[in-house]
């Protein structure tokens, strides 16, 4: 049996999953990585895990940060051991989160020998380790018919030049090896790793590259000779997380390139969409390269009180039209007409409006067609093309429980409408951690408004600091000209607005403008 804090029997022994977290993009993260941490009562987590991917666990999983970097809320190994041990022994569902793989160079192994000896049942779950995943993008291919038939992944977290440590490497080997050289680890050590690459037979003039930060929109690469890296390296400020690739795969680069090539590539970006909606909104800017923050500023539910919802759900044979004013709407309508005893059969006779493409998406993944999206993705825009084809009509508005009622007061002086509400939309309490900090520091480029309630929630949950830095150093992109007038009334300035009222137009003016800016960037340089 399960408590209420998330807890098994304690006579039943919970399982420890070893799930490689990949080298940084959440995308990289397996499809048994993302089942696990569904179902996971905690998640002991590296820090060079992304923070994206703890977004997958459930609402009250309890989050345990390992660190496992310098400064980052380290635990020690053997805590880690015996955390792992004794939420196992409480009956609860573990993940631990490791970046990359978790045996190579995660230290995995000796996680799962703890766990053996203790009794706790367990199961490795491969990640995709980082020497794999930055060569790739960072443009560098580890083999090729033509430069290297053999890969070497080695740890450069000792000095080879330090007579006192104990070391592990035959770098002698390492020096004649006829493939490419991966080297984790070792940008701390890395002009002693180059000089003793060169004394040991490497030829100097060797292509080598660093990665710095792989997989990631912080990514840098910085390809030179053998010889010259290190100097490279220093003058570039690289710092770790970071690889270095030698051998003659290095040249391809310049050919292969392509991530850091991408439209939105080092942008960050703050997505303030409610939960559910945010995730799906993610994807299409990080397809683009940007790093995204998750904030929501509302949450959507069901209603507290359904007694108007089911009254028009058991006279839907009186209405002539349907409308949906968001995809949260057409989800929740059709969950509570199953909820009813009803299905879409309900809805044979009535024509259906949505007020855009999103929300017809919406319809379409339950086979419902919409007869009305209009031009102009907005309440103005629907309410003008209703009252030319539904005049006469029985109208049921579906929407949340707050928000403009303009469509409403817009379509009663032309039809019989009723409105009911199908969701809740309310404010959430506070920022996810992080959130507010990063903001002030300035360590963001872009928050996203989709609406005017996220606009004032977001200002009235912002202090003084980081409310002072939105608008100019981190700039503001505005779904519409109803949110832009909400945006300045509130004292902030917006510096790109959707011609096209959805999230993708929205994209795409963050996306012009971006472009806009590194070519005048380009042209000012020359």
């Amino acid at each position: 049996m399960e408590d209420s804090g998330g807890t098994r029997d304690s006579e039943q022994v919970g399982t420890v999953y070893l799930v490689g977290a990949g080298p940084g993009d959440p995308g990289l993260l397996t499809r048994r990585g993302a089942e696990l941490l569904a179902i996971a009562d905690v998640v002991v987590y590296d820090h060079l895990a992304s923070s994206r991917l703890l977004d997958l666990a459930r609402p009250g999983t309890r989050l345990v940060c390992a660190g496992k970097s310098v400064g980052h809320c380290t635990m020690s190994q053997p805590e880690i051991h015996r955390a792992l041990i004794e939420h196992a022994r409480a009956g609860r569902t573990v993940v631990r989160l490791k970046g990359g793989d978790p045996l190579i160079f995660g230290r995995g192994a000796e996680e799962a020998e703890a766990l053996r000896s203790a009794g706790v049942p367990f199961e490795i779950v491969p990640g995709v380790t980082a020497g794999v995943g930055a060569s790739a993008t960072s443009g560098i291919p580890l083999t090729h018919r033509e430069a290297a038939s053999a890969v070497a992944f080695v740890t450069g977290h000792t000095n080879p030049e330090d007579s006192a440590s104990t070391h592990r490497l035959d770098w002698s080997a390492l020096g004649r090896f006829p493939g490419t050289l991966v080297v984790y680890m070792g940008v701390s050590h890395l002009g002693a790793i180059c000089r003793t690459l060169i004394r040991e037979g490497k030829p100097p003039e060797t292509p080598a590259a660093v990665v710095e930060s792989g997989t990631t929109p912080a990514q840098r690469t910085m390809v030179s000779t053998l010889a010259d890296l290190p100097r490279v390296a220093s003058e570039s400020l690289v710092r770790p997380p970071a690889l270095l690739i030698v051998g003659e795969v290095a040249r391809m680069r310049a050919a292969l390139c392509w991530y850091e090539d991408r439209l939105l590539f080092g942008q960050r970006i703050v997505v303030t969409r409610p939960s559910g909606e945010s995730e799906r909104s993610a994807a299409l800017i990080e397809a683009l390269g940007a790093e995204v923050i998750l904030a929501p500023t509302v949450q959507i539910g069901p209603i507290e009180e359904s007694a108007p919802l089911d009254a028009a759900i058991d006279q839907l044979s009186a209405f002539d039209w349907l409308v949906f004013t968001s995809s949260s709407g057409v989800r929740f309508f059709v969950k509570r007409l199953e909820e009813r005893g009803r299905d879409l059969r309900a809805l044979g006779h009535l024509r259906l409006a949505a007020i855009g493409p999103t929300t017809a998406e919406a319809l379409a993944a339950y086979h419902l067609r919409a007869d009305l999206v209009p031009d102009e993705f907005r309440s103005e825009a629907l309410a003008e093309s209703l009252a030319e084809k539904a005049a006469g009509a029985r109208i049921l508005l579906a929407r949340a429980d707050r928000g403009r009622t303009i469509l409403r007061d817009e379509l009663q002086h032309v039809a019989e409408v009723v409105q009911v509400a199908v969701y809740r939309n309310a404010d959430v309490e506070a920022l996810p951690p992080g959130v507010i900090d990063r903001i002030a520091e300035g360590t963001v480029d872009w928050i996203t408004l989709t609406s005017s309630a996220i606009a004032r929630r977001l200002h009235g949950l912002l202090p003084g600091p980081a409310r002072e830095r939105v608008g100019r150093e981190v700039r503001l992109a505005s779904l519409s000209p109803v949110t832009t007038a909400t945006v300045h009334e509130l004292g902030w300035e917006v510096a790109v607005e959707a011609r096209r009222y959805d999230w993708s137009g929205l994209v795409d003016a963050i996306v012009e403008r971006v472009d806009a800016d590194r070519r005048n960037a380009s042209e000012a340089s020359l």
